[in-house]
């Protein structure tokens, strides 16, 4: 393939990347919050720490039985380094979901935030009636 050939490709490649898929049905958003976070003593042996959160689940707006993922974002504080930002994700269910990271000894928590949530179907879209 010749170089042309090749920045066409990836040019269509990118536009078309950019257009959303066609959905059938209308999407709504869970609103997720924190309602209880600890952060645990060292545990021996191993001296490392289990942060742990309830996190409350509204999801009024979605269809019956719905459920996804969401991204917990961490900024640590690293003992030997700078501090840096990671996600883990977990699965969020209504009413509320219990999760749980484990820390190193050398780390800590500064900051935590929901990032991405998937969405689900709304509420009254009977294609989706009964979906899990």
């Amino acid at each position: 393939m010749n170089r042309s050939s090749l920045f066409r490709f990836l040019a269509c490649a990118l536009a078309f990347a950019g257009i959303p898929q066609a959905s059938s049905a209308p999407l709504c958003q869970p609103s997720l919050a924190f309602k209880q976070v600890q952060f645990s003593p060292m545990q021996p042996p191993t001296m490392q720490r289990k942060w742990t959160a309830l996190v409350a689940v509204d999801a009024t707006r979605c269809a019956a039985n719905s459920r996804g993922r969401f991204e917990i974002v961490f900024t640590r504080l690293q003992e030997y380094g700078p501090e840096t930002e990671s996600g883990e994700e977990f699965n969020w269910i209504a009413p509320e979901v219990t999760v749980s990271v484990t820390f190193a000894p050398t780390e800590a928590v500064q900051h935590y935030r929901i990032g991405t949530v998937t969405p689900c179907p709304c509420a009254g879209d009977q294609s989706h009636a009964g979906a899990k």
